[in-house]
């Protein structure tokens, strides 16, 4: 089944946040965990619903996140800020990342595109995405015991080089981050493909993922994906990621190698500004300009061969 990331998905998995910037809420025996940190405007209304699903906030023992894209760490500082007590674990590359002006002020302005989200913070708090510690660096293969349910941590670089994905093997659940793409609300479901930073990692973390035959898909944007429908989505999303190499490359030849040209023709067939399920265009064309530009290099190398 394909359901909307809102809400109960299994008796101790919670999505919260909006359907489109969900964190998730896993609740063990003994410890809890939220997975990603969504977007900065939305830290209010994360902390409400934390207050709401394990009563003393401050009982969220763990915040993981899977790589360090403004919508994926927007929050955690605050949130942090308001529960002490908590535990932030990432991938060692993040921590660095966080005390670069340059990265700061990048993901504070795309986080201030979201306008739409301003109503959740009434109150009017700063939201400001500021550098915070990462308590707990993240590897391949660590688990974290939250009682009765097991965290297993995956390393699945390709959308970023810090990016991580955790398992569940009790629940047989999987949170990917953005590491097997975004699948978008439209009717057609489009998928997005996501290699930012490595197309050779993301089809390797992608059959990695696919490996570990997952029932349910718990994805960063929009969608949860349960049953039969989990492992045939790994399948269409590796399929998509080569059937999209092959459109860059297509427009890479079309435009004689014209890297901005070949931007502007992907962003004109791909690109919708009117669904909503979509980032915002700096963000996408940002995301597009790296895919580009990578599969150029690929192309490059190959004819030096």
């Amino acid at each position: 089944m394909k359901l909307p990331a809102s809400g109960r998905i299994r008796e101790r998995i919670t999505a919260i946040g909006s359907a489109h910037c969900p964190v998730y809420i896993i609740r063990g025996q003994g410890k809890s965990l939220m997975v990603d940190a969504g977007v900065s405007l939305l830290g209010p209304r994360y902390l409400a619903s934390v207050r709401d699903l394990v009563g003393d906030a401050g009982r969220l023992d763990y915040l993981f996140l899977t790589h360090s894209h403004y919508d994926h760490v927007g929050s955690a500082g605050y949130l942090k800020r308001h529960l002490p007590g908590l535990t932030i674990g990432a991938h060692e590359r993040v921590a660095g990342l966080l005390r670069k002006a340059s990265v700061l002020e990048a993901l504070n302005g795309l986080s201030d595109l979201h306008t739409e989200l301003l109503k959740y913070n009434p109150a009017g708090e700063d939201l400001t995405i500021r550098p915070f510690e990462i308590d707990l660096v993240l590897r391949q293969g660590d688990e974290i015991d939250l009682g009765g349910l097991t965290c297993r941590v995956c390393e699945t670089p390709g959308h970023t080089r810090d990016s991580l994905s955790f398992w569940l093997p009790e629940s047989k659940s999987v949170f990917p981050g953005e590491a097997c793409g975004v699948l978008r609300t439209g009717t057609a479901g489009k998928l997005h493909v996501e290699f930012v930073a490595s197309f050779d990692d993301y089809v390797s973390s992608l059959k990695l993922l696919g490996a570990l035959e997952p029932e349910v898909i718990c994805l960063a944007h929009n969608w949860v994906l349960t049953d039969e429908d989990a492992p045939e989505f790994l399948q269409h999303s590796l399929a998509e990621t080569f059937r999209y190499r092959e459109l860059v490359e297509h427009y890479l030849t079309t435009t004689n190698g014209d890297i901005d040209k070949t931007i502007q023709e992907l962003a004109r067939i791909e690109f919708d500004p009117r669904e909503a399920a979509l980032p915002p265009a700096a963000a996408y064309m940002t995301n597009l300009a790296a895919q580009v530009k990578h599969i150029a290099e690929l192309r490059a190398g190959r004819a030096a061969v």
